[in-house]
C-alpha cells in the first residue's frame, strides 16, 4: 500500500513539474506578446490615422497575453496548492498505514487470547464434568459411613445394656457367696449381640484419599 501511494504521488510531482514548466513558458510568451503588443501600440500612435486601426489589434493582443500571464500564474499557484496537498496526503497515508498495522498486530494478539480463553474453557469444563461424578461417589459414601455409624452406635448401646445386665448376674454370684445359692430365676437373661452388617464403600476411580470402613 505504501508503495503504491509512493508510486502515485511521484507520477503527481512529475506532472506538477511539467505544468509548471509548460506555465513558465505561457508567461515568457505573455511577457513577449505584451512587449510587441506595446510597441505595436507605439507606432501605431506615430501612424495616425493609418495606424488607428493597427493600434486596436495592439491593444487586444497586449490584453490577451496579460490574460494569458494571469491565467499562468494562476496555474502555477494551484500547482503549488496541489504539491502541498500532495504532501499532506502523503504523511497522513503513511500515519494510516502505521495504524492499520498496529491494527492487524492489535488483532493477532487478541485472536490469541481468544484461543487461550477457549483452552482454559474447555479445560474447566473437562474439570467440572470430573468433579460431578466425584461428588455424587462422595456424597454416597457419606451416606454409607453415616449408615454404619448409626448401626455402630446401636451396637455400643446394646453392649452397654448387656454389660449393665452381666453386672447384676455378678452382683448376684457374689450374693450367692455370702448368702447361699440363688435360684436361676433370679439371674437375668443375657441377651445376645446382634452383628453389625458393615456396608461396603463405594470405590470411586480415584481411590486416593479414601479409607474403607
Amino acid at each position: 500500500m505504501g508503495s503504491n501511494v509512493a508510486k502515485t504521488r511521484a507520477k503527481i510531482t512529475d506532472s506538477s513539474g511539467k505544468i509548471s514548466d509548460i506555465t513558465h513558458v505561457i508567461n515568457g510568451i505573455a511577457f513577449q506578446t505584451n512587449i510587441l503588443a506595446l510597441n505595436a501600440e507605439v507606432e501605431a500612435v506615430r501612424g495616425g490615422e493609418q495606424g488607428r486601426g493597427f493600434a486596436v489589434v495592439a491593444s487586444e493582443v497586449r490584453s490577451l497575453a496579460q490574460r494569458s500571464a494571469q491565467a499562468a500564474k494562476e496555474i502555477a499557484e494551484l500547482i503549488a496548492e496541489s504539491e502541498v496537498n500532495v504532501q499532506v496526503g502523503d504523511k497522513q497515508v503513511q500515519q494510516s498505514s502505521e495504524a492499520m498495522e498496529t491494527i492487524i498486530t492489535a488483532i493477532a494478539h487478541v485472536s490469541d487470547l481468544i484461543g487461550e480463553i477457549n483452552a482454559a474453557t474447555d479445560e474447566q469444563t473437562q474439570g467440572i464434568t470430573q468433579v460431578g461424578p466425584a461428588v455424587h461417589e462422595l456424597d454416597g459414601v457419606t451416606q454409607q459411613n453415616a449408615a454404619l455409624v448409626q448401626e455402630s452406635s446401636a451396637a455400643v448401646a446394646q453392649l452397654d445394656r448387656q454389660s449393665h445386665d452381666l453386672s447384676k448376674v455378678v452382683d448376684l454370684f457374689q450374693l450367692e457367696d455370702d448368702n447361699g445359692p440363688i435360684s436361676a430365676m433370679s439371674i437375668p437373661a443375657v441377651k445376645p449381640i446382634t452383628a453389625v452388617k458393615l456396608l461396603p464403600a463405594a470405590r470411586a476411580d480415584n481411590n486416593d484419599g479414601w479409607e474403607k470402613f
